[in-house]
Formats: C-alpha cells, structure tokens, sequence
C-alpha cells in the first residue's frame, strides 16, 4: 500500500518524519557496510531496490492508500539482514517517489510502515523460529521462507490498517469488510514468490543469504 499524504494529520506526518529519520540515523550508523564490499552484497541490494521498485509501483486499488502489492520485505531482511534490508527499502521508497506512485510529504510514513515495520515483523519471526523451533533446513525454508513472508505482509496489512483507523482515515468496518481479506490472498502469493526466492538462493548461492548458516542447518544432519 502506498500512502497518501491525505490520510494522515499533520501531527501523524511529524510524529513519522522524527521516528524515520531516527531509524536511519541508526541504521546507517550500525549498518555492516564493509559486508558491501564483499561478494555480491551490493548487486543484490541494488537488486532488490529496482524489482520492488517495479513491484511497489503497481496500483491495484479502489480508493487512495488502499492498492496491494508484494512487498518482499522477508526475503530482503533473510538476504541482507535488517538494517541493510531497511536501508534497502528506504532507497525502494525514494524510486517510487521520484517517480510519482509516492508523495514526498507521505515519504516517512510509508518509510516506518512500508519499510521498517515489515523488516521488524520479518527479523521478529525469523529470531522466533531460530530460538524455539528445530534448527532444520526445511525448518528455514517452510517455516520461515514461506509461511514467514506470508505472515510479515499479513501483520503488516492488519497494523497498517488499524494506524489509518486511528487517524480517521476510514472506519474499521470498512477496512475489515472491503480491504483486510485480500491480505490473506496477497500472503498466499507474497509466501510462494519469496520462498521460492530464498529457496533458490539457499540451494545455489547459500553464501548470499546472510540469515542461512551452514553450520546450523546442513553439517551433522
């Protein structure tokens, strides 16, 4: 969903500018930069920012705000871990600024809502599985690959959503009723299209999934 500058008050713009220029501010400060320049690190995060770039350009939508797309942040967050992964969606939301599909004023709250609450849910559920569940290949691939990206676009969909109730931006019924079941549809797909990304990656190019430990999932098993 990309958001209008119109569904929020001034008070919410400002609240978002702050909190946005905080988590860059930190993000860039404890960024693994020095990992860039190793391997291919870079490319798949210049990558990243133009196929969601074109991803997050799409417009299927019936009223402002409320249009659906993929938004890759699992397979992002597995790749390059969660500040490189914020800095990456960061950069994905200035291409679709720059060119139109975002308003510029909007840039903050579609940044800690688009970018950095999707990463968050994403590492949350990732640590999640790593700690309490069976440090198995298929364990990394289903649980977190696939049900994990499904499950990061459908919580961000239900608190996006219940940040523009708030604002008074449309009525609970309306967003309950009209918009939140097509979550269900978008993370069947969303789970499909990163897991097999990650699935991909992991089986020929393991080195480029910073999240995939080798040691962890494959020796002695």
């Amino acid at each position: 969903m990309n958001l209008p500058a119109s569904l929020f008050s001034t008070t919410w713009h400002w609240i978002a500018a702050a909190l946005a220029l905080l988590v860059l501010y930190q993000s860039v400060l404890k960024a693994p930069w020095k990992r860039l320049s190793q391997g291919t690190q870079l490319n798949l995060l210049l990558g990243f920012v133009i196929g969601l770039g074109l991803t997050w350009s799409l417009k299927a939508g019936v009223k402002p705000g409320l249009n659906l797309h993929m938004l890759g942040a699992m397979a992002v967050t597995l790749t390059l871990g969660p500040r490189l992964a914020i800095i990456a969606l960061a950069l994905t939301l200035s291409v679709i600024t720059l060119n139109g599909s975002v308003e510029w004023q909007a840039w903050p709250i579609n940044f800690m809502l688009m970018a950095v609450l999707p990463v968050m849910i994403a590492h949350g559920i990732h640590r999640f599985v790593v700690r309490y569940l069976p440090a198995h290949f298929f364990v990394f691939i289903f649980v977190v690959g696939f049900a994990g990206s499904a499950l990061t676009i459908m919580l961000q969909g239900a608190i996006t959503s219940a940040a523009m109730v708030l604002s008074g931006a449309y009525p609970a019924t309306f967003l309950i009723n009209e918009y939140l079941p097509y979550f269900l549809f978008l993370g069947f797909a969303e789970g499909w299209l990163s897991g097999a990304l990650i699935t991909v990656m992991v089986i020929y190019r393991p080195e480029w999934v910073v999240a995939f430990d080798d040691r962890r999932y494959l020796w002695n098993k």
